[in-house]
Order: C-alpha cells, then structure tokens, then sequence
C-alpha cells in the first residue's frame, strides 16, 4: 500500500515538472519573438532614417542642376535662304589645350584633352544666283552655278567630352581652356573637310540634283559651267 502511494507521489512530482517546463519554454519562447518584434520596430525607423540621410548626402553632393530660361527673347535678324545643303560631314578629333606653365605646371598647370565631335555641311547658295547665270544657245541650258561653301561647322555637344584634365597644386584651371579648346576643335574640323574636298564634293552632288530637277521639266540638254557668264 506504502509503495502504490509512493508511485502515485512521483508520477504526480514528473508531471508537475512536465508541466512547469513546458510552460517555462512557451514563456522563453514568447519573450524570445518580443524582444525580436521590439528589435525590429527599433531597427527598421533606425533603417529608413540611414537610408534617407544616405540619399540626401548623395543629393547634396551631387546636386540636379536648375535651369531656368529668361522668359525674354530677343529676335536680332531674319534672313530668307536658299541654300542647297548637298554633303554633310561628321568628323572626330583630338585636340589638346594647356596653359604652358612649363616647368611651373605641376604647380599653376592645367591641361585637358578634348574628344570632339563635329559636323560639317557644305553646298550652294541658290540665293546668289543671278538671272545672267542661266542662259540658252542653241538649245543647251548653261548654268553657272555660285561657287560651293561651308554653310554651318559645329561641334555635336552630346558627343564631345574631355577626356582628362590635370591641374596644378594651386589653381582651380582655367574656365576659358574649354571654351577655347572646342574653338580650335571646331576650325580643325572644317580644315579637314576642306582638305577631303567637301567643296569639290558639295559642287558635284549640287549639279547631279539640279540636273535632275531640270530633267523632271523636260529640259533634256543641260551645262554647267564654272566662270563668269559674262565672259
């Protein structure tokens, strides 16, 4: 009888223990997800706050540029044209610009190499055409042309960039290198047009065109001729 109550004490001592353990681990457990939900609604305003002080560092260092255009506009000239735009040509070139400091540039230099990209478009101004530049005889149209021209030589600013630029210790270079590096770029460009022949070019492909032209009005037998109708 003694036994059976001392097998019923320590089967009722192990389930107190069972229960008062697993308890203990519900309650480890609970705690352990509130610390981590206190953690996290700690950490994520801290995350978000990093996050757009990261974002307006990177704002403030590289800032958007504001343009803003004078709502003023000011018209200087108006020009009829006749210009018959016959050859365009796109033309790379390297031009390099520096102070010459000499001896003295790793102190005062500053030199940069500019990549420019340009255009070059050339042809005839139909403008300058006079009525004596057009004639008959013997049923042959004889036209003298004005004689060819550059029309516009400019640089492509969304392809030109300066590909390096080195300064002295003690200057902040010089705002006018640029400037006068795509100058110079700009009159290499059209120098090596006009050393390919884009003039010669231009003449020709403006004869081809206006011969058609004339043929369209059954104009059959046409010449071109390059001096003075006068003469």
């Amino acid at each position: 009888m003694k036994e059976a109550r001392a097998w019923v004490l320590i089967i009722g001592i192990i389930t107190i223990c069972g229960y008062l353990a697993f308890s203990l681990v519900n309650s480890v457990q609970g705690l352990v997800g509130s610390v981590k939900d206190t953690t996290e609604k700690a950490i994520n305003p801290l995350s978000e706050m990093t996050g757009g002080l990261a974002t307006q560092v990177n704002q403030f260092l590289n800032p958007t540029p504001t343009i803003i255009p004078d709502p003023i506009t000011i018209i200087r000239s108006v020009r009829t044209l006749a210009r018959l735009e016959t050859i365009q040509y796109s033309i790379e070139k390297v031009v390099t610009a520096d102070k010459g400091q000499g001896s003295l540039d790793f102190l005062f230099g500053d030199e940069l190499i500019l990549v420019a990209h340009g255009e070059v478009i050339a042809g005839i101004d139909l403008a300058k055409l006079e009525i004596d530049d057009i004639w008959w005889d013997s049923g042959i149209l004889y036209v003298n042309l004005p004689d060819p021209e550059i029309f516009i030589t400019k640089l492509d600013n969304d392809k030109s960039y300066i590909y390096d630029r080195e300064k002295g210790l003690f200057t902040k270079g010089d705002i006018h290198l640029e400037t006068a590096a795509r100058q110079i770029a700009e009159m290499e460009i059209e120098k090596a047009a006009l050393e390919d022949g884009i003039l010669e070019s231009a003449r020709i492909n403006g004869e081809s065109y206006l011969f058609r032209l004339f043929h369209s009005l059954d104009i059959a037998n046409i010449i071109f001729t390059q001096e003075d109708s006068g003469d």
